[in-house]
């Protein structure tokens, strides 16, 4: 029997039968989430889906829909997946790689990490004094972590904005910060460039000296496109923004060793595009 011979009863069934399928079809599209974490610590892929799976469960629950986890290992990865908008909301480390996915009007500061607003680049050194003339730089031996760390770049910042060329300075790259400090107490380099809390206070705990500091920079954002839809947007920001203050939010950010997530501050973002050179 043809649809149009059918009784009008059960051509009316049918319709809402098939705009039911339609709407559960809609809502059953999973929202992505691209999660990267930094070049310069010792984090493997199979580590960091994990971490974040609660989160992600708790954003089902609040979105009603499907929410899967994207994990962009490296920095090039995560690059390529905004460039080509794979994933709708993003988790992402370094600050350089978070802003030049918004300076290109894809994506947008959705939220940052609440104990990571303020990242600060020392110089580790031997020497008692701060750094009065950068010029006293030139020459000297720097070692940083991985190139494309966001260390090393607001490591790079902090020399153009004491007037110290690049080249100027004989610079090692190693691998994880860790490692930093063991260059400057052998001999290797006069300073050691990190970020990590925990290598400088090893450093300092043991006699060594900071004799420079960086500007504050945000690194663990979320991000959101901006071409998601203003209802799934609120819904998200309040969802990532309330996990702090429930029990069952607490549960879900233990897994991630984040005790959770604040309001952006945009108005830096221009200046500290500028500064960081993006």
């Amino acid at each position: 029997m043809e649809f149009r011979t059918l009784p009008s009863s059960l051509r009316m069934a049918a319709r809402g039968l098939a705009a039911l399928l339609l709407t559960t079809g809609a809502s059953a599209h999973a929202l992505v989430i691209g999660v990267t974490e930094g070049v310069s610590y010792q984090v493997t892929e199979a580590q960091i889906a994990p971490r974040f799976e609660p989160i992600a469960e708790a954003l089902s629950k609040a979105l009603k829909q499907p929410v899967t986890i994207k994990v962009l290992i490296s920095y090039n990865l995560a690059r390529e997946a905004l460039k080509k908008k794979e994933v709708d909301l993003v988790f992402i480390h370094p600050a350089h790689v978070a802003l030049e996915a918004v300076k290109s009007g894809n994506y947008k500061a959705l939220a940052f990490t609440a104990g990571y607003t303020d990242y600060k680049v020392s110089f580790l050194c031997k020497q008692a004094q701060p750094i009065s003339d950068w010029k006293t730089v030139a020459g000297k031996n720097l070692v940083l972590p991985e190139v494309d760390s966001i260390t090393s770049v607001i490591t790079r910042a902090m020399l153009r904005e004491h007037g110290v060329a690049e080249s100027a300075v004989k610079v090692t790259n190693t691998r994880f910060q860790e490692a930093v400090p063991f260059y400057v107490t052998n001999g290797f380099a006069a300073y050691g460039a990190t970020a990590s809390a925990g290598v400088i206070k090893t450093w300092t705990d043991g006699g060594g000296k900071v004799c420079a500091e960086s500007r504050g920079v945000p690194i663990k954002q979320w991000l959101m496109s901006t071409k998601t839809d203003a209802a799934t947007v609120a819904t998200v920001r309040e969802t990532l923004l309330g996990l702090s203050q429930s029990d069952a939010g607490k549960r879900a950010l233990a897994a991630s060793n984040y005790t959770g997530f604040v309001a952006p501050t945009n108005d830096s973002e221009a200046d500290l595009m500028r500064w960081l050179g993006i």
